[in-house]
């Protein structure tokens, strides 16, 4: 009941937004809902730490550990979007960038897109797994084509094409992924069940999961951004509303990432061999020094960090990759705190593009001294975001590293070089935005800066202090993957 409840409020909630969301108040609405969803995954997760993993509807939806922590951060980031997006989307009402009608597409498809990611999230049944993540690319295309600017449909059908190809890719390793697992489960619904898959592991084919992996890795890895298959993110980020930036970096990798991950658990019991694993260390370093580098070439401030998130998925999959409790444990971690930083930032920077009327860094100048709440927010995330201690990317980023060196000294050379080469990237073009000759105006409606501050505090303190609750909850997650 309580995984209904969870779902249907989203699901509930872009129905009524399809009726309502032109009206004045539709932000506000839309804030509330996302309240709600918050409140059902705080419930839910307090059912799983308190009863254990629940299994539901007739085995299609489970919640473990492992999930539940990403329903929670997906829902709690989905909530502080939904309060930045209240008073970002009058202003961009109030400039004439959208018609009512495209509000209401707006806050539907929000709505829409939220319970896809915890349809993803919660499905016991790789198949409708795939089917959520598929439904995911079809939302996020209505709203990265919302402006209908020539640039933003060419970004919406670039995000079409390539993560299509990609989800098609996925769906042929699901294929494989059955023709395997039917063999020991026989046929029927229970030969995609992860519950039941995963209890079987070592009896699978090991040659067809290894071809499965490689079908799935490329399409699910097309969605995480992984080099070489992330050129739709860049120009996605670039050309969609500035909340939608936030809940692609902060949610919809993750969700890709997490599909990745159920099925390495398969195929490292299968394989009983680190195939899956160097394979996504592998992609993973490459998305870490391909990016870094394409940071220093960028103009427009959501293309910057829409690199930004490459190159730090790219460091999540290396972790996992490693496997292992330590780079397990580090991989999570950096997870939540690269999903509350990078959001704060993608909230700073939307409300810093629209005082200035331009997303160009070279447009965007003296934030500190016209709005020191933004110029800080900014500066403290951009700051997180590159490790700085004491925020909490430094102790994730140093647990990743630490255990490259001892598991895996030929990686460490190419992860320390290219996160050196980002922070001189970013830093030395957010230091101008922030510190220098102030050309801004004001904005019709005030910013809502208590999500980007909210973010940052939970990151600095992930960074001092970790509750043992939550670090029980990291641990229990990081022994799902092995």
């Amino acid at each position: 009941m309580e995984i209904l409840i969870l779902l249907c409020v989203p699901l509930a909630g872009s129905m009524l937004l399809a009726w309502k969301g032109h009206r004045t108040y539709a932000p506000e609405l839309n804030a509330a809902i996302s309240i709600l969803t918050l409140v059902a995954a705080a419930y839910v997760t307090r059912q799983v730490m308190v009863d254990g993993p629940k299994v539901v509807f007739d085995e299609q939806f489970f919640i473990d550990p492992l999930n539940v922590f990403l329903v929670t951060l997906t829902a709690f980031v989905a909530t502080t979007t939904a309060l930045f997006s209240r008073p970002y989307m009058h202003n961009e009402a109030a400039h004439g960038r959208l018609s009512p009608r495209r509000l209401r597409l707006y806050h539907s498809s929000y709505q829409a897109f939220i319970f896809t990611m915890l349809l993803a999230l919660t499905a016991n049944n790789l198949g409708l797994l795939w089917v959520a993540m598929e439904a995911a690319t079809l939302t996020t295309v209505l709203l990265v084509s919302l402006y209908r600017t020539p640039a933003s449909l060419e970004a919406a059908w670039k995000y079409f094409i390539l993560c299509g190809v990609g989800i098609a890719q996925a769906l042929f390793g699901t294929i494989l992924l059955y023709f395997a697992a039917e063999k020991v489960l026989g046929e029927g619904g229970t030969a995609l069940l992860w519950t039941h898959l995963v209890m079987v592991k070592g009896n699978l084919e090991p040659t067809i999961l290894s071809l499965a992996f490689v079908f799935l890795l490329v399409g699910y890895g097309t969605k995480v951004g992984l080099v070489p298959l992330h050129n739709w993110l860049p120009d996605a980020h670039a050309e969609g509303p500035t909340p939608i930036s936030a809940i692609l970096s902060g949610l919809l990798l993750n969700v890709a990432l997490y599909a990745l991950l159920r099925t390495k658990v398969l195929v490292d019991g299968a394989l009983h061999a680190p195939f899956a694993g160097q394979l996504m260390m592998a992609f993973g370093v490459l998305s870490v020094v391909v990016a870094a580098f394409f940071l220093r070439r960028q103009k427009d401030i959501k293309r910057l960090f829409a690199y930004s998130s490459i190159e730090h998925m790219g460091l999540m999959t290396f972790a996992f990759g490693m496997g292992g409790p330590v780079a397990s444990f580090a991989g999570l971690l950096h997870m939540t705190l690269h999903s509350l930083t990078k959001s704060a930032i993608f909230f700073a920077v939307g409300h810093a593009t629209q005082k200035t009327g331009s997303q160009l860094m070279e447009h965007i100048n003296g934030l500190i001294k016209t709005n020191p709440t933004i110029g800080w927010g900014l500066l403290l995330g951009s700051l997180a975001i590159l490790g700085m201690p004491p925020f909490g990317v430094f102790a994730s980023e140093f647990l990743i590293l630490t255990t490259a060196m001892h598991a895996h000294a030929w990686a460490t050379p190419w992860l320390l070089g290219a996160l050196g080469v980002a922070f001189a990237a970013i830093f030395g073009k957010v230091q101008p935005m922030v510190f220098g000759p102030a050309q801004t105006q004001r904005l019709p409606h005030s910013p809502a800066l208590v999500p980007v501050f909210l973010h940052l505090s939970l990151v600095l303190m992930l960074g001092l202090y970790i509750p043992p609750a939550l670090a029980r909850w990291y641990h229990q997650a990081a022994a799902m993957l092995g």
